[in-house]
């Protein structure tokens, strides 16, 4: 594994020996810890680990050094290592590091700030330290254990879409080109001779030739079918709105079944960092949001089921029925839809000849390292889109950001909107769209239009990653499910005439007695996390009380 260095900055030479030395004693091992006592010796031993090809994974500096300020410092230093974490350091009691702190978080320039060890050893310190290396070892995963090896040809649609999964059900994987040395004597050793899709290793030893999605999460120990016939409450869909409804449900007793046809988190599961989400200070990746919460349903008991999508609803008395896409069938008292959305396809020429191969759908997080260096385009006006951007904007040599629209004020968050007005690299081109796409097997080129001149441009593009709108996964439901006209459940009230039972509808069954839905599926919910989890968790409370009803 390639040496790697966390760097710490701070003037007083007491309070520099002694991060140095807690630095040491905890990750001494496997970082090699440099200490410097002035911002421009710092920037100088950053420019030498770059250029000896050394990865900077986090930088501390203090905020008082001579040459410059922390905030300072850090904002330069993204420029020579733009995937490290950065991180402030604060002296207890500090009240004049307050302004520059709240700046550079609200600029990007930092990731964390921490107060300086007052002990040793200081947990509270090196638990920073710690959730921050974590991150960015999520993001980078060299030298992890690899639970999956994925072999393919590069691009390919099938291989991204399998190690895009991987990725958001947090499974750790190393992908193999087959055309490369390793790949033809990793597929050698394997006896694999001609495939016609990628090969899937497992650590188990087991060896997989083009699977489904199925039958690798099957060979990783996952279930696909509920072990069970009957349950209290079954959940359609893992995103925050069904995971909380798993969680709150299987806690208080009810026997719980949770059905993920894709990947757990949902559309948040793709979002590279969550900082607006209550409780996580320093941000959430999606990816880490949805594995907490997966590891909550587990530990109360719930059955997660994986890639066994619901074909139908219906009634069968005081019974709902759900029919799996195997043929078996599951029956609840009450069901919670909480499907979510997915982002829409653009229609462009050129477009679907290169999906997969340069362009994406959502974040596709797992694509940002190979975007090192090349230009690349968001389109999309919402935090998706703007998490996306910022996360590629670490890679790519620029990220510009199509919108449709004349702002971005009306879609997203203005902490977002400010990290990108002051991103080096990403440019933002409002009133502008894709007008189509080419390449030699992979996107090499965009035709940006101009909505307001008609006017295009033909421009070089390695990547290109579109957030736009969503679409409410709801056509598997029965009409007596009522809808809007853009296919979001009506519930509660909206159900309108569509309600045919004697007692008023719950505040968020469906016009299905007994049926829920719950998040972005709902029509009028605030697409949100935090609002979807709410939504998850009264769910449940309106379960009881329908439960406990004459009709339930």
């Amino acid at each position: 594994m390639a040496e790697l260095a966390l760097i710490v900055v701070d003037d007083e030479e007491a309070s520099l020996q002694m991060l140095a030395q807690e630095l040491h004693q905890r990750y001494g091992a496997s970082y090699r810890i440099v200490a410097t006592g002035t911002a421009d010796e710092a920037l100088d031993r950053l420019a030498e680990l770059r250029a000896a090809g050394t990865d900077v994974p986090l930088i501390l500096a203090d905020q008082w050094v001579p040459g410059m300020t922390g905030t300072q410092l850090l904002a330069r230093a993204r420029e020579l290592h733009p995937t490290a974490r950065r991180g402030l350091l604060v002296s207890w009691g500090d009240q004049s590091a307050t302004a520059p702190i709240l700046e550079a978080v609200a600029l990007g320039q930092l990731e964390f700030y921490v107060p300086k060890p007052a002990w040793s050893p200081d947990e509270q310190f090196h638990r920073a330290v710690t959730e921050s290396l974590d991150q960015w070892w999520r993001q980078h995963g060299v030298g992890r254990f690899e639970a999956v090896t994925v072999i393919g040809a590069d691009p390919s649609a099938r291989a991204h879409e399998i190690r895009d999964l991987l990725t958001r059900n947090n499974v750790p994987f190393g992908f193999l080109r087959s055309d490369s040395a390793q790949g033809r004597a990793a597929l050698d050793r394997l006896g694999v001779r001609e495939a016609s899709g990628p090969v899937v290793t497992l650590y188990t030893g087991a060896v997989l030739v083009d699977p489904s999605n199925v039958e690798v999460a099957e060979a990783l120990g996952a279930a696909v079918r509920p072990p069970g016939p009957a349950y209290d409450v079954v959940i359609v869909g893992a995103g925050p709105a069904g995971l909380a409804a798993a969680v709150y449900g299987a806690s208080e007793g009810l026997n719980t079944a949770l059905l993920e046809r894709e990947a757990f988190g949902g559309q948040a599961g793709t979002s590279s960092l969550i900082r607006n989400y209550l409780g996580f200070p320093h941000g959430v990746s999606g990816t880490e949001l949805a594995w907490r919460a997966w590891q909550q349903a587990w530990g109360f008991g719930v059955h997660l089921i994986y890639g066994n999508p619901v074909m139908s609803l219906a009634e069968d008395g005081a019974a709902r029925v759900l029919t799996l896409s195997d043929g078996s069938e599951v029956r609840s008292r009450a069901v919670i839809l909480a499907t979510g959305v997915s982002y829409r396809r653009l229609q462009a020429p050129g477009l679907e000849a290169v999906a997969g191969a340069g362009v994406f759908y959502g974040a596709a997080t797992v694509e940002a390292q190979a975007m090192a260096g090349k230009p690349v385009f968001v389109v999309g006006g919402g935090n998706s889109a703007g998490q996306a951007a910022l996360h590629l904007s670490k890679y790519a040599s620029t990220v510009t950001i199509l919108v449709r629209s004349d702002t971005l004020a009306a879609s997203m968050s203005q902490y977002l909107i400010r990290e990108i007005d002051t991103a080096p690299n990403i440019e933002v081109r409002y009133r502008a769209e894709v007008a189509g796409a080419d390449g030699d097997g992979r996107l090499q080129h965009l035709d940006v239009r101009d909505r307001d001149s008609g006017t295009t441009e033909h421009t070089p593009a390695a990547g290109l990653f579109i957030l736009i709108g969503a679409e409410p996964f709801t056509g598997w439901l029965p009409e007596t499910v009522a809808r809007d006209q853009w296919g979001y459940i009506l519930t509660g009230p909206d159900t309108g005439e569509r309600w045919q039972q004697p007692r008023p509808p719950l505040l968020l069954e469906t016009s299905m007695p007994g049926v829920f839905a719950a998040g972005d599926v709902r029509h009028g919910s605030v697409k949100r996390v935090a609002s979807a989890v709410g939504e998850g968790s009264i769910a449940i409370r309106l379960i009881h009380e329908y439960s406990a009803s004459p009709a339930g």
